[in-house]
């Protein structure tokens, strides 16, 4: 167990975007007199144009007038992703829409956004919304888009690391001082503690939250799904202590912060930060279970969307950016942990080294998942059931 008070970290670094290029022209000397060799791109196009100076220059300025003639574009962009999300992407989308601008003079990206549960968001996009790009945080929602035709089935291999750009776990909020003395997964079910989680049917995060508290008892009592019994009485305990199910996480949020419902509020790491950093400052503390999940948030084009749009370029750019340096060091800052190494290891003080599972590792493929636990009358709802 580890235990962090936010109002101890560190003040949040800016990020800078500096672009350098260096031209580095090479000419054979023996080939070439030594009286031609001249720096600069205007002497190459000479070289390899045979222009004089005069008409290399005249040809740079039509090239460049050209450019600045090209008539200007403003692109919509809509980013549909999951609930506590939200934070992050509202500054990444001004830092993207500036680098974007300064490649692309003639033209203005605009994201808009749209937050909720993370299987409600993907329900949406399946039905009709017209989302350009989907930033999810369960592979299942993403699934979903593929068969319905709107995401590649390579959506995977589109971007680098399975197109996850960060991951986050699954900690515990609890009030200020931790009165109730929890200290790990084992103390939620204690009949004296009252537990504020999402509804696991419409939130991705609380699947995490049900996945990470199931994975430890599986850990805890040496057991497997299929021979489970002890974790089952485990979860069944923790289960009958949640006072309610909200429909989202950042809904989840509100009721423990605002409403002051329950002891403990299990969320994602991110959101127990910006809960303790902003929204109930001073109020709550973070606990750092020693054994939680690991949460991966995939990304993709909702290419059947931006096709017919014409935007499936300025939405690749979008994802893409997001493995960029400065979206890296952004996303530590607003504590999720990038898929970059060093940039994760530069934010160890607040990211703690955890020990975190896998879910396809413990329970299968995520099919198999969602079929044994969160179909309707699957494991969770008879282990959620009164008894």
């Amino acid at each position: 167990m580890q235990t962090t008070n936010i109002a101890k970290n560190q003040p949040l670094r800016h990020i800078s975007m500096t672009d350098n290029q260096v031209i580095q022209n090479k000419v054979i000397q023996n080939k070439v007199p030594r009286t031609l060799i001249m720096g600069g791109a205007l002497t190459m196009a000479v070289f390899m144009t045979g222009c004089s100076p005069t008409e290399a220059t005249k040809n740079e300025t039509q090239t460049s007038a050209q450019k600045s003639a090209a008539p200007s574009q403003d692109i919509n962009l809509l980013n549909v992703s999951y609930d506590v999300s939200r934070d992050f992407y509202k500054d990444y989308n001004t830092l993207f829409a500036k680098g974007y601008q300064k490649e692309h003079p003639n033209s203005k990206v605009h994201v808009n956004q749209s937050h909720g549960g993370s299987s409600k968001q993907a329900l949406s996009v399946a039905n009709g919304l017209q989302a350009d790009v989907v930033t999810f945080n369960q592979e299942s929602d993403m699934n979903l888009l593929v068969e319905k035709g709107l995401v590649a089935a390579d959506w995977q291999k589109a971007l680098p690391n399975g197109a996850v750009p960060y991951t986050s776990t699954i900690v515990l909020l609890v009030r200020s001082g931790n009165p109730k003395g929890i200290k790990d997964w084992q103390d939620l079910a204690r009949s004296d503690v009252a537990i504020v989680i999402p509804n696991p049917k419409t939130s991705g995060t609380a699947r995490y939250a049900f996945l990470g508290a199931y994975g430890y008892g599986l850990h805890h009592f040496k057991e497997n799904v299929e021979t489970s019994i002890k974790t089952d009485t485990f979860i069944k305990k923790l289960l009958a202590n949640v006072v309610t199910y909200d429909n989202g996480a950042r809904a989840a949020t509100t009721s423990f912060t605002q409403r002051g419902l329950g002891d403990v509020l299990i969320t994602t790491e991110n959101e127990a930060h910006l809960a303790a950093k902003q929204f109930a400052k001073g109020q709550v503390d973070i606990v750092y279970p020693r054994y939680s999940v690991l949460i991966a948030n995939p990304v993709a084009v909702v290419t059947a969307v931006t096709d017919k749009a014409g935007k499936t370029e300025a939405a690749n750019t979008y994802l893409k950016s997001l493995w960029d340096t400065p979206a890296q060091e952004l996303m530590a800052q607003r504590y999720m942990r990038p898929s970059n190494e060093q940039v994760l290891a530069a934010h160890k003080d607040t990211l703690l080294d955890i020990e975190r599972f896998e879910p396809v590792s413990v329970f299968g493929p995520w099919t198999q998942i969602m079929e044994t636990f969160f179909v309707d009358g699957g494991r969770f709802d008879k282990l959620a059931s009164v008894q």
